[in-house]
């Protein structure tokens, strides 16, 4: 059917937790679902689909970046019948953030020609899916688990040279940075689907600490289980 993926059909879920990390994929399958397959391993792109208590949920890898993600979320919305893909990821904060705070995008802002050359979408900035973040906001309040909102710089380099960050805080709010929710905003927005992200701080412009990368492939725990039940919610 695709492309990138070799899935049939009914292999993939409606709603789609989207780590970049296929690793990270692996060990939410292996920790927090049941009855799990492996549904996909092209290009090493593992991905899985399970069971979360009574949900049927599927963990597939987005890669890096706004192209990567611009790929993987096109194909899943457009030709498998994905209604819902909430992206988890990490970020690197412009802010006074603390390592493992969780932000929940309202808003990505970006440097990338990706809805240009897609659609014809020349915004610099498009929204998260409105909906779907308020299940999520709801099922933390719920849970007792503290999510700050925001906007977020989504850049297509990692290694942007002379990144004078506090300008981008100061001209559009943004909290940090990461690659790939512009991307997969743009193919929502286009393809009428429903997106997401979440995000924990894994470093700071402001401080040196950052997590390693044990950490975070297996310390986002409270994230994952923060979209897994706002997924019993969709």
């Amino acid at each position: 059917m695709s492309t990138h993926i070799e899935s049939k059909l009914g292999d993939i879920a409606d709603t789609v937790l989207m780590p970049g990390d296929p690793k990270r994929c692996e060990y939410i399958a292996k920790n927090f679902l049941t009855n799990v397959r492996l549904i996909n391993n092209v290009r090493g792109m593992t991905a899985y689909t399970g069971m979360y208590k009574n949900k049927k949920i599927t963990v597939f890898p987005s890669g890096m970046g706004n192209p990567s993600m611009g790929i993987y979320s096109y194909e899943l919305f457009k030709e498998y019948n994905v209604q819902n893909i909430i992206r988890i990821g990490t970020m690197g904060s412009y802010s006074n953030l603390q390592l493992k705070d969780i932000v929940l995008v309202t808003n990505s802002i970006t440097n990338s020609n990706y809805g240009r050359y897609l659609c014809n979408y020349n915004n610099i900035n498009i929204d998260s899916n409105l909906e779907l973040n308020n299940v999520i906001e709801s099922t933390a309040n719920l849970l007792g688990k503290k999510i700050i909102k925001g906007n977020i710089y989504s850049s297509d380099v990692f290694y942007e040279q002379n990144n004078d960050y506090q300008s981008k805080v100061q001209k559009y709010g943004v909290l940090g940075v990461e690659m790939e929710s512009f991307a997969l905003f743009v193919n929502a927005k286009y393809l009428r689907k429903r997106a997401s992200t979440l995000l924990m701080v894994s470093d700071s412009f402001l401080f040196k600490d950052k997590l390693s990368s044990e950490e975070r492939e297996q310390g986002l725990g409270e994230m994952i289980t923060l979209a897994l039940e706002s997924c019993l919610k969709l």
